[in-house]
């Protein structure tokens, strides 16, 4: 899964206990208890700084650990091999450097071996220079509080909460640094790319109520959106089953297998070229409104997946593809590195190009990946966040996936902020890292028109409430393309 946006409270990993140990024999520590239910805090967001520059929101470089316990399949296995079969996005020679560096800690204790044998209950941190995508500048307005809820109208490409390359620059840091708002529980998700309502409860207790309601479906949701083409006059049912494709990219699609759900949709006006459609989702699926217009043939104009000419000269309407899932993937991917726009996906180079010094693995990230993994990365964690107000607190990945070192394990636990040290990482902007790879990379910043896509929540009602944003500005009747 994503971190979540309620998050474990993080704890220092259990201290060795002071006892003598027989001659070779390591100390492993006990798996650490999580309290649930508690967001980030300052710690967390003292790790490195915002600046503004060309219309986006950017994050200083900086150092970072990520952590996991030893998983059961690890057990006996050197670290060497985990490396060069489970986390080939980046060469063993990287991860040799890394541990002469002093990066590389095994139950807090430096790594000098790469073939030291792995045990159960194992903690393993690995510290990296962490650069995240910029989002746009857009403030995060606040529409409604009081001492239950928050209610904000989020900017398009803002991740709800940390997931992927993102921590910063998401909803629940923004408003933690800079309106105090440290405690929050998500009550439902938006796509990173979808603007709009977007509510949060300040207690488990308000919670656990709202969720009632999401699960009971007795919350009314509304979007609009600018489609391409001249949308029927008449009220649009679309009931299509819909199957995630890619969990790492973001990628969905119709078909008889996936899961069932519903959105009716009304046109509210045409230009001419472009029409400005209501969408009332009646389930929750990742990508549903944006699938369901994709398959009727009218996809939201700048739709970064489902307007793109990967899926064919129908743009996959109706379900013509012509492609297998690993065709259209790659495919797409392809597309948005022709475009140099793979930031939009919410992925990079490095996630694509695995290397790797064990040559029967390749480069496309086929082989020694889980069942669940990507078949275009190899990866199996979401870009993006998912649409799906029906989960509280949960996630596109499915239960049993794999991650890299520089994602979270699957308990749900934290990653610590720091450098190898043990400090925060702020100094990490002000030099070159010598063993990160982005510090030798020179990336293309988008537009801040590329970081925003024609689909927005315009209004959330439950039982006891009712929340509203302005319409946006791309959906006004004088709006020009």
């Amino acid at each position: 899964e994503e971190e979540p946006g309620p998050a474990a409270k993080e704890e220092a990993p259990p201290a060795p206990k002071k006892r003598r140990l027989a001659g070779g024999e390591r100390y492993v520590p006990p798996p650490r208890k999580l309290n649930t239910g508690v967001s980030f805090g300052a710690e967390h967001f003292a790790e490195t700084s915002y600046y503004f520059e060309g219309g986006l929101r950017k994050v200083r470089p900086y150092y970072f650990d990520f952590r996991t316990y030893c998983k059961g399949r690890w057990v006996g296995r050197s670290l060497l091999q985990v490396f060069g079969t489970e986390f080939r996005a980046q060469p063993l020679s990287y991860y040799r450097a890394a541990a002469r560096a002093g990066r590389l800690r095994l139950n807090e204790e430096p790594v000098r071996d790469l073939d030291i044998v792995l045990k159960n209950n194992d903690f393993l941190r690995n510290t990296v220079h962490r650069h995240e995508p910029p989002v746009t500048a857009q403030p995060i307005r606040i529409l409604a509080e009081d001492e239950e809820v928050v209610v904000v109208d989020k900017p398009s490409s803002l991740p709800v909460h940390p997931c992927g390359r993102f921590r910063h620059n998401t909803v629940i840091f923004i408003l933690g640094k800079e309106h105090g708002l440290a405690e929050l529980h998500t009550l439902h998700r938006l796509d990173r790319m979808t603007s709009g309502v977007l509510m949060f409860a300040k207690t488990a207790a308000v919670s656990k109520r709202i969720d009632e309601q999401v699960r009971e479906r007795q919350l009314e949701k509304e979007y609009v959106c600018r489609v391409v083409g001249e949308f029927p006059e008449h009220e649009v049912v679309c009931e299509e089953p819909i199957l995630v494709v890619s969990y790492k990219v973001g990628v969905c699609r119709v078909d008889p297998k996936g899961k069932p759900c519903k959105t009716i949709f009304q046109r509210l006006s045409y230009n001419g070229k472009t029409s400005v459609v209501k969408c009332l989702p009646r389930t929750g699926r990742t990508h549903q409104i944006r699938v369901h217009l994709q398959y009727l043939g009218y996809p939201i104009v700048n739709d970064p997946i489902y307007n793109m000419e990967a899926w064919g000269p129908d743009r996959g309407k109706g379900g013509k593809i012509g492609k297998t899932d690993e065709e259209l993937l790659k495919a797409l991917v392809e597309e948005h590195r022709s475009k140099q726009s793979l930031e939009i996906l919410g992925i990079s180079e490095e996630d694509l190009n695995p290397s790797g010094e064990n040559k029967d693995c390749g480069d496309s990230g086929d082989c020694t990946k889980s069942a669940d993994a990507d078949p275009v990365t190899g990866n199996s964690c979401p870009a993006e966040d998912v649409e799906d107000p029906e989960r509280n607190n949960g996630a596109a990945c499915p239960p049993n996936s794999d991650t890299n070192l520089e994602m979270l394990d699957r308990d749900k636990e934290l990653s610590s902020c720091g450098n190898q040290d043990g400090q925060t990482g702020q100094r990490g902007w002000e030099e070159k890292d010598p063993l990160c790879v982005e510090c030798r990379m020179s990336r293309r910043d988008p537009s801040p028109k590329d970081l925003v896509m024609f689909l927005h929540a315009l209004r959330y009602k439950g039982a006891q409430f009712e929340y509203c944003s302005d319409m946006p500005e791309w959906a006004m009747d004088d709006w020009e393309e």
